[in-house]
């Protein structure tokens, strides 16, 4: 398999020649030029409204279908109708959510991992808050701080209607097995929500291998705009209540499920991100090459912190690429998170310290008063050397 250029690579990114070595990529990666240029280029030539018969509204109805047509094929949809766009993760699983209000009764169960970002816990809470319904929270593994399909079976019933859970946690970066929970979920009737937003900037997506029901991620930090995307099976978004305008039809998905409709100009720029990937040879290529340079740069910075007095790293301690991704959180014996981070801040490289909204695992673990942990996420665009720079920080900050 041939590498990564790299240097062409980071020559996409223009954030990069600044020198600044960005490992708070799970928040947030940096963007494609040619996502900016392509937002640009929408504002100034097709900044109209959809839907009137003048030449300039056809063109721009037609970029932001040309957006929904790309997802669905990046994603692997079966259908451009499968695919919602909106503005964040938390705001699509929120409508989400609201949608699915008609089809719960008092008694019906909704399985949610303790594993979960706030985004992915918070609406479901609502959810059955207002039509009685129950949640069952499925614990994480205290051993190896893994989703386990065994502790999640005995929570599945003949009123379990949703299991959520998250691909990779923000906080751990393990893989968890997504066909393996998605298998043993359908078995008992539920259905299947998964949230992929930790996940999608590393490896290839494909929801129909994976069978799920519905799919979530943003894509700001896969490169592109401050936007998401949400998959969904067709006939299960159909039967989804309608959450736009009254008057909109069951039928119209995706825009019943977008209220105030999407950003347009967002849509088109995620065009971007498809172009950048068919130019590294393509999705498998692409992120076969991702995951094989992300895997090089995890191993030094693992092996640091596992030889390092007093560390603590969350999860999966190798740098296999089947197992996890290059996103780290660990804790430093005697040291709170905020001084790790505050001190490797003056020297130009961004990391991040606090839950990153992963509430429940963090207070499962009980480092909750202690600020949660030091996280370092790195993505394709990094290089070994800064690798090693951020490796020569931590080892002064943490003596």
């Amino acid at each position: 398999m041939v590498d990564l250029d790299l240097a062409a690579v980071r020559a996409e990114f223009p954030a990069l020649a600044s020198g600044f070595a960005f490992f708070d990529n799970a928040g947030g990666s940096q963007t494609l030029a040619r996502v900016a240029g392509r937002v640009r280029d929408y504002l100034l030539s097709t900044n109209v409204q959809l839907g009137a018969s003048y030449e300039v509204s056809r063109a721009s109805g037609e970029r932001v279908a040309a957006a929904n047509r790309g997802m669905a094929a990046y994603m692997n949809a079966g259908h451009e109708a499968e695919i919602v766009l909106g503005s964040s993760t938390t705001q699509l699983l929120a409508n989400l959510a609201l949608a699915m209000k008609s089809t719960l009764a008092p008694g019906d169960e909704l399985v949610v991992s303790r594993a979960e970002h706030e985004s992915n816990a918070g609406p479901w809470k609502r959810l059955a808050a207002v039509t009685g319904a129950v949640v069952r929270w499925w614990p994480f593994d205290r051993d190896t701080l893994r989703l386990e399909p065994r502790d999640l079976e005995p929570l599945l019933g003949p009123r379990t209607r949703l299991v959520a859970f998250t691909h990779v946690s923000n906080l751990v970066g393990s893989i968890h097995d997504v066909p393996a929970v998605t298998r043993l979920a359908h078995a008992h009737g539920a259905r299947v929500l998964v949230d992929g937003v930790a996940y999608a900037p590393h490896r290839a997506l494909d929801v129909r291998a994976w069978d799920v029901d519905y799919y979530v991620f943003s894509l700001y930090k896969v490169y592109g705009p401050h936007m998401a995307a949400l998959y969904g099976k067709r006939e299960l978004l159909a039967e989804l209540d309608v959450i736009n305008h009254d008057f909109i039809g069951r039928d119209a998905v995706p825009y019943k499920l977008q209220p105030g409709n999407l950003n347009f100009e967002l849509a088109h720029g995620a065009g971007g991100l498809f172009e950048y990937v068919e130019s590294l040879g393509g999705k498998e290529t692409a992120f076969e090459r991702i995951a094989a340079h992300e895997e090089a740069l995890c191993a030094p910075l693992l092996a640091f912190l596992r030889g390092a007095r007093g560390v603590r790293v969350l999860g999966e301690p190798s740098a296999d690429r089947r197992l996890r991704v290059p996103t780290i959180g660990f804790t430093v014996e005697g040291r709170t998170p905020e001084s790790i981070v505050r001190a490797v801040d003056p020297h130009r490289i961004g990391i991040r310290h606090g839950d990153f909204y992963t509430r429940g695992l963090v207070e499962d673990l009980g480092i909750a008063g202690a600020g949660g942990v030091v996280r370092a996420s790195m993505v394709h665009y990094n290089t070994r050397e800064e690798v090693d720079r951020l490796i020569a920080v931590l080892a002064a900050a943490m003596t």
